[in-house]
């Protein structure tokens, strides 16, 4: 095992790695930017150096500036967490040139799944269903023309890199496909760094439906199950659940096994998480998120395993210590996620936090890195924390929901608790009665 990693991360993400590693003994180097050094995760870690100033390319996607600090420090790995490089090869291969060890997959898996068409074409070979679409990437207006008549409107144009619903485009008939070809390109270049772009089949109502992994370094390979992440605006998710309560036992049966003997073949280590999209009975591959996700709490709850500390343990060669037979499914959880915005606007909303009072009671757990008197700053994502419940039920999992909502204390900025409060009331919600587009229409026409 570790002696010493460090974090090249921030917030919540980088706070919950410090504490698995301060459960398993492993001492802690958070790199940070000049404007996160009064953070909870820099006051928490063992030790900590500054990497840079506010701006994220020049601190935390400074790579040589986190390589250097790893180095100096002492360091034998580094966590990269979530965004930033968490889903870089470059990043990844330069870490293993510096005989240090990277917390993920290997730099080739990262670059295969980072690019969405790479990725499709290699998982369809394994027998993992995926969205019809273009044979590879779009080029030009007339092949854009051709894929579309034969995969039938609705279309997405999509970013071949990235995520975060940046470089999406839907198209409804052949005369936009132009336009919509334009931006779609323009914004995925902005964001980035390439303007390459694939087409596929626009679902109308789909659920998003995601399955975790998990596999160490001599081919033992386990999924946790699924969640359901539907609940989004804008392409971002902001409500989670475990397991995805639309699927039968069938269903959940047969995805996980082709999703464990697609990673088998991969020879994929670490976790990952295969993302579909869910409609009339079929599952549709969309993507492979190489790292720990925003929302694997929720798979913790209802299956008793630390998936941080199972991440760190296969990243230093150890051998998973369960087979698929020894994963248990237990209750339910719901995961929302708190940002730093208006609630009706959704503009940012960085400041300062003057009272800070998180819910407590049975089963609920909460993720962040707030505290009274720590200003939010206006430079990064705007995610400042996660609820996370659990129930033996659903039903019992929203009610437990509801009244931690209601104890949640956070003022001096705005945030989006009141709107998951609306959610946790909604009858929509409490029925399941909802698709990856719903948000957008209940924003639109609240109730």
């Amino acid at each position: 095992m570790f002696h010493k990693i460090l974090i090249a991360n921030r917030g919540e993400i980088a706070l919950r790695i410090i504490r698995a590693c301060k459960e398993m003994g492993v001492r802690t180097i958070i790199a940070h930017s000049t404007i996160d050094a009064e953070s909870k995760p820099v006051r928490l870690a063992d030790e900590s150096i500054c990497i840079g100033p506010a701006p994220s390319r020049d601190s935390y996607l400074n790579m040589q500036s986190i390589i250097s600090a790893a180095v100096i420090s002492g360091a034998q790995a580094i966590h990269p967490g979530v965004g930033f490089l968490s889903e870089n090869d470059t990043f990844a291969s330069m870490v293993e040139e510096h005989d240090l060890i990277f917390i993920g997959p290997s730099p080739t898996h990262i670059k295969v799944m980072g690019d969405k068409v790479t990725a499709k074409q290699t998982l369809e070979k394994f027998g993992v269903p995926v969205v019809p679409g273009s044979a590879g990437a779009v080029r030009d207006d007339q092949a854009a023309l051709q894929y579309a008549r034969s995969i039938g409107f609705p279309i997405l144009i999509k970013a071949s890199s990235g995520g975060g619903g940046k470089g999406m485009q839907i198209v409804y008939s052949e005369k936009d496909i132009p336009h919509a070809l334009r931006i779609a390109r323009s914004e995925a270049k902005s964001n980035f760094g390439d303007d390459t772009v694939f087409m596929e089949k626009y679902l109308t109502k789909p659920r998003h439906i995601e399955v975790q992994v998990l596999a160490d370094n001599y081919g033992n390979v386990v999924h946790l199950g699924e969640r359901d992440c539907s609940i989004q605006r804008r392409h971002q998710k902001i409500w989670e659940e475990a397991p995805g309560f639309s699927l039968t036992e069938k269903e959940r049966y047969k995805l996980g096994k082709v999703v464990t003997r697609a990673v088998q073949k991969l020879g994929y280590r670490g976790v990952g998480t295969f993302e579909f999209l869910y409609e009339e009975g079929q599952f549709y591959f969309i993507e492979m998120n190489t790292r720990i996700q925003v929302e694997h709490p929720i798979t913790e709850m209802i299956t008793g395993i630390d998936l941080i500390r199972e991440q760190i343990r296969v990243a230093a060669g150890e051998k998973l210590r369960f087979k698929q037979s020894d994963i248990r499914f237990s209750g339910h959880a719901i995961e929302c996620r708190i940002n730093a915005e208006d609630p009706e606007t959704f503009m940012p909303s960085p400041g300062l936090v003057e009272k800070y009072h998180p819910p407590g009671g049975m089963h609920v757990r909460v993720d962040s890195h707030l505290y009274a008197g720590y200003k939010v700053p206006p430079t990064y994502d705007s995610l400042v924390g996660k609820i996370i419940v659990y129930g033996e039920t659903r039903a019992e999992c929203l009610a437990r929901l509801q009244r931690a909502l209601e104890e949640f204390v956070i003022t001096g900025i705005k945030t989006n608790i009141p709107l998951h409060k609306r959610l946790a009331h909604n009858s929509n919600i409490a029925e399941g009665a909802f698709d990856i587009h719903w948000l957008e229409r209940y924003l639109a026409k609240p109730e």
